[in-house]
């Protein structure tokens, strides 16, 4: 296997030798597929904000069991949500209709089911005991101390930005790795503030704006489908791709079958919605999407008090073999969706990058 490139400090400081990151995909993602991606010679990723602490201990020892490689562990850091019980009422109320045509009732009542990284002491616990190689937020940043803890247990920190003042908030914060998330990008957008202006930036714009701005690495993400776009990605100033979407619907992923006949519709677009989780995630063209474009709609509640009557409405649906109320996280690339395994996936984007990077060295 080709080592990594030394112009390239990201991959040589990682002991990564393809500049391919895996999205650390809650729900979809597994120890299987971050295993596969680190032993082909990308970074695989592992998501465990869904997950217990008990949970999450398992499952990093057990990817440690698969691979002697690097990969990713990552955490949600959205600040707690302030749970407003007579909102939660008034959402409930009106996704009732919704409960009731699959002989459903709605919760009684709606939780935060994700705590935040920023106040779960157990997760921060289990980190430092396991050590990850990488350790990566998504919504926002902890605390300064618990950034220090993690760097002085010798875990490298990533952090997602959808803009440059993010970028700049995460490289103050001494943060080693800025994964700049365009607006094409699949699952949760990993917005610091979801009630604060988002200029809504395309990949390359973004990885172009903060490469310039600030000295730290950065990784793209959002819709990369190919090894062109990764390409395109590098010559834009990243160190390194992270894709997601396209490694949906290899048999490594959790993605059941009907989120992977979702993905081969001819015709199926993405949206932005805020009423699956309450805050901004791309999906495939769903029932819930339709319901952001709903002027009568009352305010979504935060995050994740709203992935609770969420998650509570698909499990109605699914009960009676309804799939339009799934969370299928897609990117503005899933046309280019490919049912491959995760290895033999990994070589073919290797082979296109090199063929971009030929075709493009006769200009």
């Amino acid at each position: 296997m080709n080592s990594a490139p030394k112009s390239n400090s990201l991959l040589v400081s990682l002991g990564v030798t393809r500049p391919i990151f895996l999205s650390p995909m809650a729900g979809t993602g597994t120890v299987t597929l971050a295993a596969a991606v680190s032993n082909a010679g990308g970074l695989g990723a592992l998501a465990v904000g869904a997950m217990s602490p008990a949970r999450a201990h398992e499952a990093i020892a057990e990817l440690r069991e698969r691979t002697d490689r690097p990969f990713n562990i990552n955490v949600f850091t959205h600040a707690p949500p302030v749970v407003d019980a007579a909102a939660n009422e008034r959402w409930l109320n009106y996704l009732s209709p919704r409960f009731a045509a699959f002989g459903a009732e709605p919760p009684a009542s709606l939780s935060a089911i994700y705590p935040s990284f920023v106040e779960d002491d157990a997760m921060l616990d289990v980190l430092l005991r396991q050590r990850p190689p990488v350790v990566s937020f998504h919504f926002g940043l902890p605390s300064a101390e618990r950034i220090a803890a993690l760097r002085q247990a010798g875990c490298l920190l990533f952090a997602t930005a959808t803009s440059l003042e993010e970028a700049q908030r995460i490289e103050a914060a001494q943060v080693d790795v800025i994964v700049a998330q365009g607006i094409e990008a699949g699952g949760h957008r990993g917005v610091f503030d979801p009630a604060a202006r988002d200029e809504r930036l395309s990949t390359l714009a973004l990885v172009a704006a903060i490469a310039r701005r600030t000295r730290l690495p950065v990784v793209a993400a959002g819709g990369i489908m190919t090894g062109g776009g990764i390409a395109a990605a590098l010559a834009a100033g990243a160190q390194a791709a992270q894709l997601g979407t396209v490694f949906i619907d290899t048999p490594e992923s959790a993605a059941d079958a009907a989120y992977r006949a979702a993905l081969a519709a001819p015709d199926r677009g993405t949206a932005l919605t805020l009423a699956i989780s309450g805050r901004p995630a791309r999906c495939l063209e769903s029932r819930f999407t339709v319901l952001d474009r709903d002027p009568g709609r009352p305010p979504t509640p935060p995050y994740p008090v709203a992935y609770d009557a969420g998650k509570a409405l698909n499990a109605a649906a699914a009960a009676r073999g309804d799939a339009g109320f799934a969370g299928h996280w897609a990117g503005q690339g899933v046309a280019l969706s490919r049912r491959l395994p995760a290895a033999q996936l990994i070589e073919t984007l290797v082979f296109e990058l090199r063929a971009a990077a030929v075709h493009l060295q006769q200009y």
